[in-house]
């Protein structure tokens, strides 16, 4: 019950080795650390993209290739609906990404995937990977070992550390989320806040109708199944495992534990 098939449709998803389908669902965080460390990178050019200093100049990257935005012709529309369009004179760079003057880039272990839309003043810490069509906004932190799908958006000052974002997932604005996954299709509402540390010491422990089970971690966010929403302005407490379909209400504050699909928390 408590495996990744009862929270996640995993179809097409690229990381599903994070994923065993016999364990727990949130083991899933226990892996992701030895994962993104053996993970490939490509190497972004550290002339044009420096490492840890505001990037001086717009840039574009195409089919492996970073290249300087002068020049080019940039259509910032809906980058999750795959409408960042990038033109090089009469040619459209399909699939171009894009990191605008001003974001920060720290370490090298940091794989960017096509279309995507990376804002200046987001800071992102290796290792990171950002998949297609994926948004970072204006203010976006994250903090390392942060793992995106296709078409999600990382928003203006929303904090990001070790944690997975499924396809379509997203955090728009001011939340934070630690040592936490987000399911396909998941909204968290403006000022949405996952704790991920208990205030006594000792792992996490996981209420579930067969017993209390120890998810064999200090930090532990929350995970929430497909199509999940948070309110504004809502919390988590450490542990919190969400069924599909379910809703957390504006400034509710969710129990941890387990709660079963298309729970409303209020």
């Amino acid at each position: 019950m408590l495996t990744p098939s009862s929270f996640f449709d995993l179809t097409g998803f690229p990381h599903q080795a994070l994923f065993p389908a016999d364990e727990f669902v949130w083991t899933a965080l226990t892996r992701l650390k030895g994962y993104m460390d053996s993970y490939a990178y490509p190497l972004l050019g550290g002339l044009v993209v420096p490492e840890a200093e505001p990037l001086a100049k717009t840039v574009v990257i195409h089919q492996g290739q970073v290249l300087a935005a002068v020049g080019c012709s940039i259509s910032y529309g809906d980058t999750t609906k795959q409408q960042l369009l990038v033109r090089a004179g009469e040619q459209t760079l399909s699939g171009a990404s894009v990191i605008m003057a001003g974001a920060v880039l720290m370490g090298r272990q940091i794989a960017i995937g096509q279309g995507v839309l990376v804002e200046s003043g987001a800071m992102i810490k290796s290792p990171a990977i950002i998949g297609d069509y994926t948004e970072i906004r204006q203010g976006a932190y994250l903090r390392g070992y942060c793992l995106t799908g296709a078409h999600c958006v990382i928003g203006h000052t929303t904090e990001v550390k070790h944690s997975i974002f499924l396809d379509h997932a997203k955090a728009g604005h001011f939340a934070y989320l630690g040592d936490s996954i987000l399911g396909r299709e998941v909204n968290l509402g403006a000022g949405t806040k996952f704790a991920n540390l208990r205030f006594l010491p000792g792992n996490v422990m996981v209420s579930a109708p067969e017993g209390r089970i120890d998810s064999g971690r200090r930090k532990f966010g929350a995970i929430l199944g497909d199509s999940c929403q948070t309110g504004c302005n809502s919390v988590t407490s450490p542990g919190l495992v969400l069924g599909r379909e379910s809703l957390l209400m504006p400034n509710a504050t969710a129990p941890a534990g387990y709660h079963p699909p298309r729970t409303i928390l209020r």
